[in-house]
């Protein structure tokens, strides 16, 4: 007999619609209602307050259906909301699930030990993109399942590339945990060889950093274009302009940026922080360096510029790789928890 799907309440930011970028609430909530969950999901409050009063009110008066709940968890203030909420889950009977996206989580097992005992030793199950995370995890004696971003690999059409021009696409927020900066000087350092390097930076503006970074370039005057946030499809177009996308984060888990660009044929060079070398295997699928390192990521182009052949060949392996990311390889992970549970 086939077992019944539960009632979902996925909790985390869906703050799409005031120009933030999508996150797992988002597109794993758009997939999971594809599959046939009855889902509620949110909270769109852009104040911080808001937005954590409204996820509580989601979960007191979705409770009498008694949904199993879904729980975006990261490192920095978030994981105070997950932490809440998880609280209020017991306080009601519910299930819950922590999905675990925050690149700095590992800090918080050090440092927020009594919290994060009661937050992932009370789940039903706590979900991993990565296994860098997984791993960490088993240090403290949290089971942890691996479930790696999904998405549609028939939307991303790959372009094949012969030569790798110095042409840089980097896609973030501009935060300082991105080091939106630290692409601008590579940009820099490039241009003093390469005078037809240019560099695009899409992505919300979220604080100082972007101010920064267009006041740098106007002062070298350096070739960056700042496009701000652009629909998926409108920089997966953008990016057939481009050979290279790269990566300056100082924390992270699994981008979801990053894989886009494995499907869509880019040279990566990526910081080697967090979950990356996880994601993405060192001269198979792209270029890890050292995070806040200038000289590593010039070397790393340059190298991709002289050695077309071997560019190539790592942007058809992110390719394939990719491809065994697609919703309909990973749908079989998710059902079979949800499940489970």
């Amino acid at each position: 007999m086939e077992k019944r799907k539960p009632a979902l309440l996925y909790l985390g930011n869906r703050l799409q619609k005031h120009g933030k970028n999508p996150t797992g609430v988002d597109f794993l909530g758009d997939q999971l209602q594809a599959w046939g969950y009855a889902l509620t999901r949110g909270s769109t409050q852009k104040n911080k307050v808001l937005r954590f009063l409204h996820m509580h009110l989601l979960l007191w008066k979705s409770f009498r259906q008694r949904p199993l709940v879904l729980i975006d968890t990261y490192s920095s203030l978030n994981f105070w909301f997950a932490v809440s909420i998880a609280l209020n889950c017991r306080l009601l009977g519910l299930k819950y699930i922590c999905l675990l996206h925050g690149g700095n989580l590992p800090y918080r097992l050090e440092h927020s030990a009594f919290w994060c005992r009661a937050l992932f030793g009370k789940a039903s199950a706590n979900v991993a993109l990565s296994d860098f995370l997984a791993q960490r995890f088993a240090q403290y004696n949290y089971i942890t399942q691996v479930i790696p971003n999904g998405f549609s690999i028939e939307d991303y059409a790959f372009k094949s590339r012969n030569n790798f021009a110095p042409k840089l696409l980097w896609v973030r927020s501009f935060a300082e945990i991105y080091d939106p900066l630290l692409a601008v000087k590579v940009l820099e350092a490039l241009y003093q060889d390469y005078p037809q390097a240019e560099l695009c930076m899409v992505g919300p503006w979220d604080d100082q950093a972007y101010p920064a970074c267009k006041a740098y370039a106007e002062r070298h005057n350096l070739p960056v274009r700042f496009t701000g946030k652009l629909s998926k499809a409108d920089w997966h177009q953008l990016a057939k302009d481009y050979s290279f996308f790269i990566n300056t984060t100082r924390i992270d888990n699994t981008p979801m940026s990053v894989m886009e660009a494995m499907a869509l044929g880019l040279a990566v060079v990526s910081t080697d922080v967090g979950g990356i070398p996880a994601l993405v295997e060192q001269d198979r699928h792209a270029l890890l360096v050292p995070s806040q390192n200038l000289k590593s990521f010039y070397q790393a182009i340059c190298r991709c510029i002289n050695e077309p052949e071997a560019t190539r060949a790592r942007c058809l392996a992110a390719r394939a790789k990719a491809e065994r990311l697609d919703w309909s390889v990973i749908k079989n992970k998710w059902e079979e928890l949800l499940l489970n549970v």
